[in-house]
């Protein structure tokens, strides 16, 4: 390794620099005092865990995204944490259980594998919350409500909510009786948007016309509330599960729009983001000029018995770093005092009035004898002086 190379960061990888990272701490604790403010407890989650908790019950994506190592200690495998809704519903399961509602929230890095995007960061602070106990539909709604505004405090101006429904595609699968690997190839159409692709393989491997129908409407079935109107239409008949699937959108989309009435809303009812644990609505948060989801989440039921309590679960999780560089929320002050190098004589009452200035939340760097803080002084735009023998704050000339 060269030189030049040794400080060089791994692809998807990198450091957060002052300004930036004042931002950001700033936009964290904004974020968590919000969740604090409806309820949610934080929790900080461990970086490593065993995997056959940390990735167990959440589908395949999450296993290849998963670093892993293994322990010197008991010689098992361990992964790095590439999600931490996994380790919120462990603790919601075994750490910190409770018989009714269970809110809790969290913010951590977590690390990769890969990219999501070609350009994505592979180490993004993830941020969100979880709410375990409630199957009612009012939870959903509740968590909703918070990741919207989350992005409100981040100063996102523009917002645009994506709803479906997995218990869409699940319930015509199920009535289309398809295996295993058929339900894997039609996820695979369905997630890329391939609505040509998806009416010939409905066509090849559907024989109930009338299932065939519904599933080669599926693809057309987004748009705005008239969606809902047209999907009663389109899919008549289809199984019970489906029907309440449809109505559960109507409700939820009714309390949003009455509370954030600026939130343009979008039905997807083809969207099966999530289909390996997600069990009931998703939803994605967007906004123009960002072609990825800025906060997702959905209901995730039944993850909790793989940790031998199964529990109703709803919840959204966000990029920190993407909210700040995103957001428009007005960076903090970088201003500061200056205290002066001082004889013996005057240094305790100086370190005194230092001391308060620093209680009372102003930033003070202490002058340097050889003068070696150099540009860091160009922050101070105040000076500690001398007058009368009490140290007073004054602007630098």
């Amino acid at each position: 390794m060269t030189q030049a190379d040794r400080w060089m960061l791994p692809d998807g990888i990198a450091e957060i620099l002052p300004a930036d990272a004042v931002q950001i701490e700033t936009l964290r604790r904004r974020l968590l005092d919000l969740y604090h403010s409806w309820g949610y407890e934080l929790v900080i989650p461990p970086m490593l865990e065993f995997t056959e908790s940390l990735l167990i019950g959440m589908g395949r994506d999450i296993d290849l995204r998963t670093f892993k190592v293994t322990d010197q200690l008991s010689g098992r495998t361990l992964g790095i944490r590439a999600d931490i809704t996994p380790q919120a519903a462990r603790i919601d399961a075994h750490s910190f259980p409770r018989a009714g509602a269970n809110r809790l929230c969290y913010a951590g890095q977590v690390l990769h594998t890969r990219p999501r995007t070609a350009m994505g960061s592979r180490a993004p602070i993830q941020v969100g919350a979880e709410l375990y106990g409630v199957e009612s539909l009012q939870a959903d709604i509740e968590v909703i409500s918070l990741m919207l505004e989350s992005l409100q405090i981040a100063g996102i101006a523009q917002i645009h909510l994506d709803l479906g429904h997995v218990a869409i595609y699940r319930s015509l699968a199920e009535v289309a009786g398809l295996d295993e690997e058929q339900r894997r190839e039609l996820f695979a159409l369905l997630q890329s948007k391939a609505s040509a692709d998806v009416q010939r393989w409905v066509q090849d491997n559907v024989t109930d016309p009338q299932v065939a129908a519904w599933l080669r409407a599926l693809p057309g079935l987004a748009g705005g509330s008239e969606c809902l109107a047209r999907a009663r239409e389109l899919l008549s008949g289809a199984p019970a599960e489906l029907e309440a699937a449809l109505a559960d959108l109507q409700q939820v989309a009714a309390a949003l729009a009455q509370r954030y009435p600026a939130v343009e809303l979008f039905f997807d009812l083809s969207e099966v983001r999530g289909y390996d644990y997600e069990t009931g609505l998703v939803f994605a948060a967007y906004t123009p000029g960002h072609g990825q989801a800025l906060a997702n989440g959905g209901r995730y039921n039944g993850i909790g018995a793989v940790f031998g309590r199964d529990r109703p679960a709803t919840g959204f999780s966000s990029d920190l770093v993407s909210l700040n560089t995103l957001g428009r929320t007005a960076p903090p002050m970088d201003v500061a005092i200056l205290a002066p190098v001082t004889d013996d004589a005057e240094g305790e009452s100086l370190w005194r009035r230092v001391e308060e200035l620093r209680r009372n939340g102003e930033v003070v760097i202490a002058a340097l004898p050889d003068g070696a803080e150099g540009e860091v002084q160009s922050r101070c735009d105040r000076e500690l002086v001398i007058e009368n023998g009490d140290w007073v704050v004054k602007p630098r000339g």
